[in-house]
């Protein structure tokens, strides 16, 4: 449609090649006090961002520990995410990360850079640089937790680099192999299968109340002695004294983090990296792209796509008015004094959304039903 004056709150710097999507009608702006919409990446959004006209709150990214989804999904907002969209740079720097696991790269540069200039520097660099070895990566075994687009993304390059891949992904039947360009790679049924076997692991998971803390003691019992892990997830993830305790014994040989904290900073054997996962140009304009498109669709149709709190429907339109439902309980939509041409009913957790198109007078809809429902809105 696109005729309707929107506005779109932005909570970060979000990419222009996404901004350039929103029709001319939509205004933007760091500012706006009544917005319908909000574009964010790491920005906490709570309750007291969100005015009464908030209609979506997008994520530019995949994880939404940043917004408040309770409260949303009580007040009818539906929340985007852009999954995928990242997953490129994601995977590149957990590539990086596993070579400066192992190679002592990082220390090995350091040391260089402390270095005083001398005639003797080559003799000092060959005499030092045996501090500094590291194994290959060529023949060890990887496992990998979560096996969505970062994850598979992952396990293709370590297959490439001649890596055995383990993965472990609870949506994905147990005791199958997956092919992952033409070589394979084992599915196991348990993160314990994983950790038992692994030289290297990483997880790439949402942060939720069953991988809150998975790196911890009882967990580092089950793995190798030495063994190397990935963290480009959320902090949270790690249960930080166990981690440093595991760290002092060399049960871990290294922990490479995109999540700085207190706890790890100047901790022997972490490598913190400034949260750069999904810093690069080209991710940052996937995520913007996506997430202006999700938004749109939705405020002009309905449409909703990768939604973390309301179903996922799409519909053709083939009436003169459409309207859209959420609901906090079954209705039928045979009460309403509507006559529709066609309809979408989906449900997800405690939202039920409903899209119906109609030829039907829709003046009075909206006020009536308005008490029935947590939104309804006539597009």
């Amino acid at each position: 449609m696109g005729e309707d004056m929107y506005h779109i709150l932005l909570k970060n710097k979000i990419s222009q090649a996404g901004l350039r999507l929103l029709p001319a009608s939509y205004h933007c702006s760091e500012d706006i006090k009544q917005a319908e919409a909000i574009l964010v990446r790491s920005a906490p959004i709570s309750e007291d961002v969100l005015p009464q006209t908030m209609l979506a709150v997008a994520r530019c990214g995949a994880g939404v520990n940043n917004i408040s989804i309770p409260v949303c999904t009580q007040r009818g907002i539906a929340v985007f995410n852009t999954p995928g969209a990242n997953a490129n740079a994601v995977k590149e720097l957990t590539l990086a990360a596993l070579f400066l696991s192992s190679r002592k790269i990082v220390d090995g540069i350091q040391w260089v850079n402390g270095l005083e200039k001398g005639d003797d520097l080559s003799a000092r660099v060959e005499k030092g640089k045996g501090k500094f070895v590291g194994p290959e990566l060529l023949g060890k075994t990887l496992g990998i937790i979560g096996l969505g687009a970062i994850g598979k993304e992952v396990a293709r390059t370590a297959v490439a680099l001649g890596m055995k891949v383990v993965a472990m992904d609870e949506r994905i039947v147990s005791d199958t192999v997956t092919s992952v360009k033409g070589d394979w790679m084992q599915i196991v049924s348990t993160m314990q299968e994983v950790y038992q076997v692994s030289d290297y692991i990483t997880a790439h998971v949402p942060l939720t109340p069953e991988t809150k803390g998975m790196f911890c003691q009882a967990n580092f019992a089950c793995m190798k002695d030495g063994v190397r892990i990935i963290n480009m997830s959320r902090g949270e993830l790690v249960n930080e004294k166990d981690m440093i305790a595991a760290l002092e014994s060399q049960k871990v040989a290294c922990y490479v983090t995109d999540f700085v904290s207190n706890g790890l900073l100047g901790v022997q054997g972490v490598i913190g990296i400034p949260h750069l996962g999904a810093s690069t140009p080209e991710a940052e304009d996937n995520c913007a792209v996506m997430a202006v498109n999700q938004v749109v669709d939705y405020l002009e149709n309905g449409n909703i796509t990768n939604s973390v709190n309301f179903p996922a429907i799409t519909m053709e339109r083939c009436g003169k008015h459409r309207i859209s439902i959420v609901s906090g309980h079954a209705f039928s939509v045979s009460s309403l004094p509507i006559v529709p041409k066609a309809m979408k009913v989906e449900s997800k957790g405690e939202i039920i959304y409903a899209l119906i198109d109609t030829d039907s007078d829709v003046t009075i809809l909206e006020a009536f039903l308005r008490e029935t429902f947590i939104k309804i809105r006539v597009l």
